[in-house]
C-alpha cells in the first residue's frame, strides 16, 4: 500500500510539472490560433485564426494590432515583405496587402509530372505554408499518413505551380516554417517536430513535443520557437527546451 501511495503522489507530481512548463511558456491568448509567421521587418509575429483574423504581436506576447481579413477560416500565414499569405481552408491561397488590406486570390496549378496532386479536395486542404524565396512549402492536411505530403509551388504573380513533392508518411502536418535552409514541421496528431533538411531532402531530426494543439511554428531573429495552439494560445520556447540540436 505505501508503494502504491508513493507512485500516485509521484503521478501527481509529474502531472503538475508538466502543467506547469505548459502553462509557463504562454505568452499570448488568440482564440482558435492557426497559423503563426514572423516578420523580420517589423520583429512582429503574425498570427492567423479560424474566424478570419489575424494579429501581430511583439514576441513577449503582446498584441500590437488586429484586423478582420473576411469571413474566411485561415489556417496559415508567411509574412513576405509588405504582404501576407494566408492559407484558407478547402480554398486555397489568398495574398494581402499589410497597408492597404487588398486581397488577391492565388490560383495554384496542381499539375505535376503530368498528374494531378490532390492538395485540396472535399475532406482536406492546405493545412501549413512556408516560404523561400520564389517557393511556398504547401503541407496536406490528411489523417492518413500515405495521402500526406508537402507540395513545393513556385510563385509567380498570383499563380503558383508544384514543381516538388516532398513525402514524410506522417499524418496531419499542420504548421511549417523555414530557417537556415531547414523546414521545420509541426503534426498536431501526433505533438512531433520534424526537421528537414531540403538541400539533401532528408530528415534530421524528430522530437516529441510538449502535449497542445499545434497549428503552426515560427522563429524569431534570436532563435526562440514559437507554437500557434488551436486551444487558444501562443507558446514560446527556447531550441534547448524542445531538444532542438539545429543552429
Amino acid at each position: 500500500m505505501k508503494y502504491l501511495i508513493l507512485l500516485i503522489i509521484v503521478a501527481i507530481a509529474v502531472s503538475a510539472l508538466a502543467w506547469r512548463f505548459t502553462n509557463s511558456n504562454k505568452i499570448a491568448k488568440i482564440p482558435e490560433a492557426s497559423g503563426i509567421d514572423y516578420c523580420p521587418d517589423s520583429g512582429r509575429l503574425v498570427i492567423v485564426n479560424d474566424e478570419g483574423w489575424y494579429y501581430e504581436i511583439d514576441t513577449k506576447g503582446k498584441i500590437l494590432h488586429q484586423s478582420k481579413v473576411g469571413e474566411y477560416d485561415l489556417e496559415g500565414v508567411v509574412c513576405t515583405g509588405k504582404e501576407l499569405i494566408f492559407v484558407v481552408e478547402n480554398e486555397g491561397l489568398l495574398r494581402y496587402d499589410r497597408q492597404s488590406g487588398a486581397t488577391e486570390k492565388i490560383t495554384i496549378d496542381t499539375n505535376y509530372q503530368g498528374q494531378t496532386v490532390a492538395l485540396i479536395d472535399k475532406k482536406s486542404g492546405i493545412e501549413g505554408i512556408a516560404a523561400k524565396g520564389d517557393l511556398l512549402y504547401l503541407a496536406k492536411q490528411t489523417k492518413k499518413s500515405e495521402n500526406s505530403f508537402i507540395a513545393v509551388a513556385k510563385l509567380e504573380g498570383n499563380r503558383a505551380a508544384i514543381i516538388d513533392l516532398i513525402d514524410l508518411e506522417l499524418s496531419d502536418l499542420a504548421g511549417l516554417t523555414i530557417e537556415d535552409d531547414l523546414l521545420y514541421i509541426v503534426s498536431d496528431d501526433n505533438d512531433r517536430l520534424l526537421v528537414y533538411d531540403l538541400a539533401k531532402k532528408s530528415l534530421l531530426q524528430e522530437l516529441k513535443l510538449p502535449k497542445s494543439a499545434q497549428e503552426g511554428i515560427a522563429f524569431d531573429s534570436e532563435g526562440f520557437v514559437y507554437i500557434a495552439d488551436d486551444d487558444g494560445y501562443i507558446l514560446r520556447y527556447s531550441k534547448k527546451e524542445l531538444g532542438l540540436n539545429t543552429p
